[in-house]
């Protein structure tokens, strides 16, 4: 498979009943360096909004008022860490994090997941867990499934194995249709149900041929089509702007500039450097920006950085400490 250069990626956000934004400014910027072998394309997902979809197309419109999608998915080195350790409480576990408005309760998908694992295997076993979120939240970028995914990887270690990652994968879905994702190899060819959204042009390009041309060939700015770009852009103009702004000022160092999934995350692929623009100009100092690769695991193994050991386990302290990459 051919390889990708560097990309570049931001993400603007706002409110809208058809996407899932914030009224926040954040402007993620990543930049995968390698474009690994796609290992696993079995697995299926009904939403969209996961680390990066390399493309996305609406393939049709359901009876239920629904759309069916069909996207290429991949991890990326971007994520929150999340400490686990074992608790003596027999009742509760107990989630702390370092910032502010993130619930704390049964609200948050990793608590959800720890209490699904308990349900499912009937295990007595509650945590401390630690949420270091590095990921902005409303990116689009699947924070909240990837960390329920790993949670549920968690507890099963510290458990002992009882399961296989084949029952984490097909439990995880009854919390999110998004998380089963994450127990593939890190790349994945989705297809399933969308949200319901008006869409009123979409791209007649088949998705299989998009994920053939991926294959051979790399990334490149014929194959990154998302069918959410054009409403998306209509919402939010700014984001508009900021991919057309990007391929400008890039003056064809990017391979590819795209937004991922429904936004409000661009991509840039090719070039590990932001625009000097994003530097520069006042609409976007509150811009988040950050390089990242694309990422793959072993099977027994979570997602961890290829140059270190980051994810570590430990059978005496009963500790896991996890770089959960999006």
């Amino acid at each position: 498979m051919a390889t990708a250069s560097p990309p570049l990626i931001s993400s603007l956000n706002s409110t809208s009943t058809s996407f899932r934004t914030r009224t926040s400014l954040p402007t993620c910027s990543f930049s995968p360096k390698l474009l690994r072998p796609l290992a696993s394309f079995s697995v299926k997902a009904s939403r969209k909004q996961v680390e990066i979809n390399v493309f996305l197309r609406i393939t049709g419109k359901r009876e239920d008022g629904f759309h069916d999608l069909a996207s290429l998915f991949h991890v990326i080195s971007l994520g929150d860490t999340i400490k686990f350790s074992l608790s003596p409480s027999k009742s509760k576990d107990r989630l702390s994090t370092n910032v502010s408005g993130v619930p704390v309760d049964a609200r948050n998908l990793i608590i959800k997941a720890l209490n699904l694992y308990r349900k499912k295997t009937g295990s007595n076993k509650f945590f401390w867990i630690h949420l270091d979120k590095k990921v902005p939240t409303g990116a689009g970028l699947g924070g909240g499934s990837s960390n329920a995914a790993t949670a549920l990887w968690a507890a099963n270690q510290l458990n002992g194995g009882l399961v296989s990652e084949k029952e984490l994968q097909d439990w995880s879905s009854e919390i999110g249709s998004d998380i089963p994702f994450f127990f593939s190899h890190g790349a994945a060819y989705c297809t399933g149900r969308g949200e319901r959204l008006r869409l009123d042009q979409t791209s007649n390009v088949d998705p299989l041929t998009l994920l053939e041309n991926v294959t051979n060939n790399g990334v490149s700015q014929s194959i990154c089509v998302n069918d959410l770009e054009l409403p998306a852009f209509q919402v939010l103009p700014s984001l508009k702007r900021l991919k057309q702004r990007v391929i400008a000022s890039g003056r064809g160092e990017y391979d590819a500039v795209f937004m991922s999934g429904s936004g409000s995350t661009i991509v840039g692929i090719g070039s590990p450097d932001p625009p000097q623009f994003i530097y520069d100009d006042e609409e976007y100092k509150k811009v988040f920006l950050s390089e990242a690769n694309f990422m793959t695991r072993e099977a027994n193994e979570w997602y961890k950085e290829p140059a270190s050991a980051s994810a570590t386990t430990s059978s005496s302290e009963s500790r896991l400490e996890i770089p959960n990459e999006m």
